[in-house]
């Protein structure tokens, strides 16, 4: 399971700390990919190959469909947590989610989520004070 806000800072190389919490999960390997709302997510290679089944069966036919599978696997990267800590994240991924130098990592359960701390503070605080309308359009799904 991995939950929390963490905040780190990118090396001039591209580089950075994954949560001592989370690096257990992460053994085998990260996979980073392009997310939605500008920021990277990052899943173990078990939880991606879940994503990547799901994602594969996606409809041809359809353009959202094509577009969404083009989003998620054309920039996925897959690494390796180094002796310190630290993963590489290409220059491709920083420029997509407007990494720079400080960062959130955010988990969100199955994945953790790589933000550029403006944008998640932004996020955040636009989630925030729409958090009623949110959960009212929750509610019609079951949650």
């Amino acid at each position: 399971m991995l939950l929390g806000e963490y905040n780190h800072t990118l090396d001039n190389k591209g580089r950075i700390s994954i949560p001592s919490k989370f690096r257990s999960k992460f053994l085998e390997g990260i996979i980073i990919t392009r997310g939605l709302d500008n920021c990277l997510f990052g899943f173990t290679k078990e939880e991606w190959e879940r994503v990547v089944k799901k994602i594969v069966n996606l409809p041809l036919s359809q353009s959202n469909a094509r577009a969404f599978s083009r989003l998620m696997l054309a920039g996925a990267f897959e690494t390796e947590i180094d002796n310190q800590g630290r993963i590489l994240i290409p220059e491709s991924l920083r420029k997509y989610a407007n990494l720079n130098k400080k960062a959130v990592i955010v988990g969100v359960y199955t994945r953790i989520e790589i933000w550029d701390e403006n944008n998640w503070e932004n996020y955040k605080k636009q989630s925030e004070e729409n958090s009623e309308e949110i959960a009212e359009r929750l509610s019609d799904l079951g949650i």
